[in-house]
């Protein structure tokens, strides 16, 4: 007997009714926001992944080398793969690039509640446009989303965070340009593990930058504490850092909460500088989508990468984005009692009274179908009762009925099977019949 290789899923109907679902809201989301889908190989060189997030990223990969010698790898995410696509020709495309893709990606890590090992994946991104309006835009369709699959304000709510706050708040405390990285590294973990933990990958972190590991935990903790912009420009008074640097940021808060406000999607974002993002090409705001029911699990996730397109290698292009998983979503949908499937009842269902008019009927039913109208039917020949309980159980709209008495005068019976009402329609025009009916 052969089994699913752990952390990978099988899809029956009504497993992809759900998800397609899904992925309908994904996509009419995107698409009313006026972003195009992409779709990047599945398959690419290991190079592409270790170049973005360091050779320590091979433990999470499904990496192998090919029967041409190269190495290559599984996509484990999109964003990479997207810096190529628009890289290779940011010289020619018109800006702001506005993009959106759905599939599936591959990790090979532990499996854990709302983590598998193939899991697909929605992405946005914007590429080429600097101003806090491209971060606005993208927060306005995570907000959209999810806001489109019936969650409200006691469902969900988006954290948000800022890199480059962070940066000036760790420079204030006197921490040095090549011990920051590491730190916020550390800090993006502080929800995670325990203060011990924490502590002893701190000073980890700081080891030979001079300054004291607990003295800055203190600090940290309470930095994150703060909720709102004067207690945070509060924080910096007294430091190292120029007033008017903090304040052209605090100033770009301001502006980005104004905007969202507009956009009608304020009321679900709220600063929270606990959010960092371990990744370490994020360059100014990051932000989280979580449920706020349950587990509190994390929905989505993404931020500003000014630089990644540039380290790979092509034209610098500024870039904010971000990637929501089908797993966690789906499953607080479930939670709640918003999950949904994609109807993929058929319109109709033919029934065929008689074994001799079954030529004429398939000939209707590719006609049907033609036209766009989903038409099911029975291979074998049965009583009209067993088809007509056939087409309740497979959730037809409409019975088609090719019975001889009507044929005789070139017709054929329709029934709603919803609301019980029959009535004939003529052969030579039933598409038209069907459509009206439907």
């Amino acid at each position: 007997m052969f089994k699913t290789l752990p952390g990978f899923r099988e899809f029956y109907p009504e497993d992809v009714a759900k998800r397609d679902y899904i992925f309908k809201v994904w996509r009419d989301t995107a698409r009313a926001f006026a972003f195009c889908e992409f779709d990047p190989p599945v398959l690419e060189q290991l190079d592409l992944f270790t170049e973005k997030s360091g050779e320590e990223i091979k433990s999470q990969l499904f990496e192998f080398t090919d029967k041409g010698g190269r190495a290559v790898s599984l996509r484990p995410e999109m964003t990479p793969s997207l810096a190529r696509m628009v890289g290779a020709k940011a010289n020619s495309m018109r800006r702001p690039v506005k993009w959106f893709c759905m599939g599936e990606n591959y990790r090979y890590e532990r499996q854990q509640k709302g983590r598998l090992r193939a899991f697909y994946q929605f992405n946005a991104d914007i590429l080429g446009e600097e101003s806090l309006r491209a971060d606005a835009e993208i927060i306005g369709l995570l907000v959209g989303i999810l806001k489109a699959f019936g969650l409200t304000r006691d469902e969900f709510k988006v954290r948000l965070g800022d890199r480059t706050l962070w940066v000036l708040f760790l420079e204030n405390a006197g921490v040095k340009d090549e011990f920051i990285m590491p730190v916020l590294s550390v800090v993006d973990k502080i929800e995670r593990v325990s203060p011990e933990a924490f502590l002893e990958m701190l000073s980890g972190a700081l080891e030979g930058s001079g300054i004291k590991a607990d003295a800055l935990a203190g600090k940290i903790r309470e930095f994150i504490s703060l909720k709102d912009l004067e207690s945070i420009r509060a924080a910096f008074d007294g430091g190292m850092v120029p007033a008017d640097r903090i304040d052209a940021r605090l100033s770009d808060w301001r502006e980005l909460f104004a905007t969202l406000s507009d956009m009608g999607a304020a009321d679900f974002v709220k600063p929270d500088l606990g959010i960092v993002r371990g990744l370490a090409y994020y360059t100014g705001f990051v932000f989280e989508a979580f449920q706020t029911v349950g587990s509190g699990r994390a929905l989505a996730g993404g931020g500003r990468y000014d630089n990644l397109v540039k380290k790979l290698g092509y034209p610098d292009m500024p870039a904010v984005g971000f990637g929501m998983g089908d797993v966690t979503v789906s499953d607080l949908l479930e939670l709640v009692g918003k999950g949904k499937s994609l109807d993929n009842s058929p319109d109709v269902c033919v029934l065929i009274a008689d074994e001799s008019l079954r030529g004429d009927a398939l000939r209707a039913i590719y006609a049907l179908r033609a036209e766009g109208i989903r038409v099911d039917y029975q291979f074998k020949g049965a009583g009209l009762g067993k088809q007509f309980k056939y087409a309740d159980s497979i959730g037809a709209r409409l019975a088609v009925i090719f019975a001889p008495d009507e044929f005789s005068r070139g017709c054929v019976g329709i029934k709603n099977l919803k609301s019980g009402v029959s009535d004939e329609a003529k052969l030579d025009s039933l598409c038209a019949a069907v459509k009206a009916a439907l």
